[in-house]
């Protein structure tokens, strides 16, 4: 008796295999990024039986599966997908599109300033943030400036040569125009060269090395006076180079200072 109930269970645990088997199917299917591009070694998992695989080169896979059993696709920077198999065999051929995770930009650590400029002139050319951004995500760069270009002697006089007179250009140069317009742009190329190297360097960097809060300018544009290469790598974008220039004025700033 006991032996035909043993039997009997074992019919039945055949019967159940049996039928389970015969429900899998071997679903195939595409894989692409949201550009339509195939994707290679994506993940595809059966959450049901664990069973893995991943897609060819091609971006396309075969995996084994029963109805309703979820399929997950997995692969580091794009969005996980999961997808359903169907009773009736309707997605047995997949087409599926996985959407790029947006990338961070990395976070720029700002390090602390010691005050020793030959140590810090390294280490502060690289936290300017705003370039940093800028590069990361492909900002244009202005190209030039929007001015109007200063009259020059020899761009007015040579055309007279030959009969064509630049009555625009006379003016100015007669009137005092063209000179003070070159007068301007000077102080003004100066100034915006003394703030780019202020807002690239905190305060007590300078405070530290013995220049006062109030005469922070007035040494950056000594500097420029005294070492002209400094400004060179101003217009360079080059903070190391510009800083380590610095630290040769500084001596003789700080000298002068204290005669004052």
């Amino acid at each position: 008796m006991k032996s035909l109930f043993t039997a009997f269970m074992l019919m039945i645990t055949l019967l159940v295999s049996v039928n389970i088997y015969s429900q899998q199917a071997t679903i195939t299917g595409t894989i692409r990024d949201d550009n339509n591009r195939e994707l290679a070694n994506v993940m595809v998992v059966n959450m049901a039986t664990d069973q893995k695989t991943a897609t060819n080169s091609d971006g396309m896979f075969s995996v084994q599966a029963s109805a309703n059993d979820e399929l997950r696709f997995v692969k580091k920077g794009y969005e996980r997908i999961s997808r359903r198999v169907l009773a009736n065999g309707i997605n047995s051929q997949l087409v599926i599109v996985m959407a790029k995770l947006p990338e961070e930009i990395e976070e720029v650590k700002v390090q602390p300033l010691t005050g020793d400029l030959s140590k810090d002139s390294r280490a502060v050319a690289r936290i300017n943030k705003a370039e940093i951004v800028q590069d990361a995500v492909g900002l244009p760069q202005p190209v030039g400036k929007m001015r109007e270009r200063p009259a020059e002697v020899k761009h007015v006089l040579l055309p007279i040569l030959v009969g064509q007179l630049d009555v625009q250009g006379v003016y100015d140069l007669i009137s005092g125009k063209a000179r003070r317009q070159k007068r301007q742009y000077r102080y003004d190329d100066l100034q915006e060269h003394i703030l780019w190297v202020r807002n690239r360097v905190d305060d007590d960097y300078f405070i530290k090395a013995g220049v006062p809060l109030e005469r922070i300018s007035e040494f950056i544009e000594f500097s420029f006076l005294v070492k002209p290469h400094v400004r060179t790598y101003v217009k360079a974008r080059n903070l190391s180079g510009v800083l380590l220039r610095m630290e040769e004025t500084l001596p003789l700033y700080i000298e002068r200072l204290q005669k004052k």
